[in-house]
């Protein structure tokens, strides 16, 4: 998955961990693709100290993805709705009734993934 794609959807689902000035910078750099000498002057802070903080908000967002796996969850379930609606195109022209177990198959293991 891209950096920046990553980045946006570990901040997604854990931003709202992370401290109010972690997120406001964490956004400017992500989301409104500023450099860190414009955040270090806007916030008072070294471009430095702003390069450490965004490493720090990456690690800690990293690691809640390695405790809680939101994001890949999240990712799983994706792909396998996508699957469940190319069958269900496939099925309107097809009627297989194959097409229906393995949509059924599906939906069970997204039941699964979100058990977990």
């Amino acid at each position: 998955m891209e950096k920046i794609a990553r980045q946006g959807l570990l901040y997604d689902f854990y931003g709202a961990l992370l401290t109010e000035h972690q997120r406001h910078i964490y956004e400017d750099v992500v989301f409104y693709d500023l450099s860190l000498s414009e955040i270090a002057e806007e916030q008072g802070i070294s471009r430095q100290g702003v390069h450490d903080l965004i490493k720090r908000c990456n690690k800690i967002l990293e690691d809640y993805e390695e405790k809680l796996h939101l994001v890949e969850k999240f990712e799983q379930t994706k792909k396998l709705a996508r699957e469940i609606q190319s069958l269900t195109k496939e099925f309107a022209v097809t009627k297989n009734m194959n097409l229906i177990h393995r949509i059924e198959e599906i939906s069970g293991e997204i039941i699964e993934l979100e058990a977990h």
